[in-house]
C-alpha cells in the first residue's frame, strides 16, 4: 500500500478547468490503518462544492499496475476518489465553449479527491497494483445521453502519462477514440423559458438567445403528462414567466379555475420536475400578494392578498419556495411589448382621449429589459437563493402620474387626465377584484448583490423614443 500523506484539514483548490476542484481530504491513521470522510456534503457545499445530487457510486478494481482508463466526456457531474492505491488523473475539457481542451493532471491517493463537472472527460492510470478507483455521479447511464470520447494518445491534449502508454494495459475502444480535432463538443444544459413569448418572454430571448422559448402551445404546464416528454437532464434551468393575469376575470368562476390552475397548480409541477432533476427554478411573481396597506414591501413581509388573482400568485410564491434552488423575482406594474398601461395611455393621447386614471395606487414601473436582465444577473453571478423584489428605482408614484407623464411627452396636456380615487373609478361596476393600494417594493437586496436597475423615468423616456420611431 503506498504511503498516505495525512492532512489535518479539510480544503479545496480550483484548477484550470472552469468548474473542476480538488479536495485535500483529512485522513486520520493509526496502527490499524486509516479512516477519512471520503465525501461529506455539509462540510463540502461550504467549500464551494456544488450540491450536485449524487445518486450512484461506481467502484472500479485495477489488478494491475498502468491500468489506463478514458477519456470519457458524460452528460453528469461526477465526484472523483481513491479507496487503495494511487493513480495519476487526467482530466479534459470536452464542453462547449472557451475552455474546450483545457488539461489538468494529478496524482491521487486516497487523501486527495476531485469534483468533475458535465462534459469534462475523465480518465487515469494506475501507479500501483489493486488500485481501487471510486466515483459518485449525479445521473444514471441512458442511450439518449450526450457523450463524447478522445483518444488517450491524442498529441494536441498534451497528457505526459508516467507509464508510456504501449507499456499499459488499455482496451481497443480508447485506443480508438477521435483525436481533439474531431471530437464532437458536449452541449452545455439548456435553459426552458415557459411563457414564453409574452412581453417578458420577448425581452428575454434578447439576451438568452440560445434558450429555449415555450408556450401554452409547445408546452401546456397545467398538464401533468406534458413533463414526461423533455429530457430533463438536458435542462439545469427553467424561467417560468407564465401567468393568468386577467385580475377581474379571475373573479369568475372560469376565471377563478384558469389562475388556480396556471399560478398555483403548475407552479407544483415544475417545482417537483426541478426538484428531481437538481434544476434551478426562476419564477416570477407580483406585489398583488400583499394587500398594500404597508406603503414599501420587502421580501419577508407575511403575503396577504386581497382577490382571487392575488390569492393565486400568493399560493404560486409558496410553492416555487419549495424549490431546492430558486430565486423567485417578485415585481411589479409591467411594461414591455405588447398590451400595456403606457401603451394605451400613448394611444388615447394620440386620439385626444382625455381619461380619468387612478390616483391612490402608488408604486413603481417595471420595464421588461431590466427585469429580465435581473433575472439573467442573478443567474450567472449565483448568490443565495431565495426572493428578490426587482422593478425599476425612482420615486413611487400614482397611474395618473404616469398617465401625465405620457401625455405631455405625446405633446398633449396634463391636465387632460383627470385623476381620480380607485372607488371612484369603479363606481358602479361590478366584478371587480381589489387591489392592493401600495405597490412599491424595496429594492435593497437585489442591490446589495450588485444589480442596480434603471430610475423608472429613465427607461419610460427610453421606451417612448422606441414607441415614436
Amino acid at each position: 500500500m503506498s504511503e498516505i500523506e495525512f492532512s489535518k484539514e479539510l480544503q479545496s483548490t480550483e484548477t484550470n478547468i472552469p468548474g473542476v476542484v480538488v479536495f485535500d481530504l483529512p485522513v486520520h491513521g493509526d496502527n490499524r490503518g486509516w479512516f477519512k470522510e471520503n465525501w461529506q456534503r455539509q462540510k463540502m457545499t461550504a467549500l464551494g462544492l456544488p450540491d450536485f445530487g449524487p445518486v450512484q457510486n461506481n467502484i472500479s478494481f485495477n489488478e494491475k499496475r498502468g491500468t489506463t482508463r478514458g477519456i470519457h466526456g458524460e452528460p453528469w457531474d461526477k465526484y472523483v476518489s481513491v479507496a487503495s492505491g494511487k493513480i495519476f488523473g487526467a482530466w479534459v475539457d470536452l464542453r462547449e465553449g472557451e475552455s474546450f481542451g483545457q488539461v489538468f493532471t494529478l496524482e491521487m491517493d486516497p487523501s486527495k479527491a476531485i469534483y468533475i463537472p458535465r462534459g469534462v472527460a475523465n480518465a487515469f492510470q494506475t501507479l500501483e497494483d489493486n488500485t481501487v478507483y471510486t466515483y459518485l455521479v449525479n445521473d444514471h447511464w441512458s442511450p439518449d445521453g450526450k457523450y463524447s470520447f478522445l483518444n488517450l494518445a491524442d498529441e494536441t491534449s498534451a497528457i505526459n502519462w508516467p507509464i508510456p502508454l504501449d507499456e499499459a494495459e488499455l482496451s481497443e475502444k480508447d485506443k480508438n477514440h477521435p483525436r481533439l480535432a474531431d471530437v464532437t463538443p458536449i452541449p452545455n444544459k439548456k435553459t426552458l423559458v415557459v411563457g414564453g413569448l409574452g412581453q417578458l418572454g420577448n425581452a428575454l430571448q434578447a439576451i438568452l438567445p440560445n434558450a429555449e422559448f415555450v408556450d401554452k402551445d409547445d408546452f401546456d404546464m397545467t398538464d401533468p403528462e406534458i413533463y414526461k416528454t423533455k429530457n430533463w437532464r438536458d435542462y439545469d434551468t427553467i424561467i417560468n414567466v407564465a401567468a393568468y393575469t386577467a385580475v377581474d376575470q379571475a373573479e369568475t368562476p372560469d376565471g377563478r379555475r384558469l389562475a388556480w390552475e396556471i399560478n398555483a397548480k403548475s407552479i407544483a409541477y415544475l417545482v417537483k420536475t426541478a426538484n428531481e432533476n437538481n434544476i434551478t427554478f426562476v419564477h416570477i411573481s407580483s406585489e398583488y400578494v400583499f394587500d398594500g396597506i404597508n406603503e414599501v414591501h420587502d421580501e419577508n413581509e407575511q403575503l396577504s392578498p386581497l382577490g382571487v388573482y392575488a390569492q393565486t400568485k400568493a399560493a404560486g410564491d409558496i410553492a416555487a419556495s419549495q424549490a431546492k434552488k430558486h430565486y423567485l423575482v417578485r415585481t411589479s406594474w409591467v411594461i414591455g411589448e405588447g398590451n400595456n398601461f403606457v401603451r394605451t395611455m400613448k394611444g388615447l393621447a394620440e386620439k385626444d382621449v382625455k381619461p380619468s386614471v387612478v390616483d391612490d395606487q402608488i408604486g413603481r414601473l417595471t420595464f421588461t429589459k431590466d427585469l429580465a436582465e435581473g433575472i439573467v444577473y442573478l443567474l450567472k453571478t449565483k448568490p443565495e437563493f431565495g426572493t428578490y423584489n426587482l422593478s425599476n428605482t425612482g420615486d413611487s408614484v400614482s397611474w395618473a402620474d404616469i398617465a401625465k407623464i405620457v401625455y405631455e411627452k405625446s405633446g398633449k396636456s396634463a391636465d387632460d387626465v383627470t385623476p381620480v380615487s380607485t372607488e371612484q373609478y369603479y363606481e358602479g361596476k361590478t366584478g371587480i377584484s381589489p387591489r392592493p393600494l401600495q405597490s412599491t417594493l424595496k429594492l435593497d437586496k437585489i442591490e446589495s448583490v450588485g444589480f442596480h436597475p434603471r430610475d423608472w423615468r429613465e427607461a419610460l423616456d427610453e421606451y417612448l423614443k422606441k414607441e415614436n420611431q
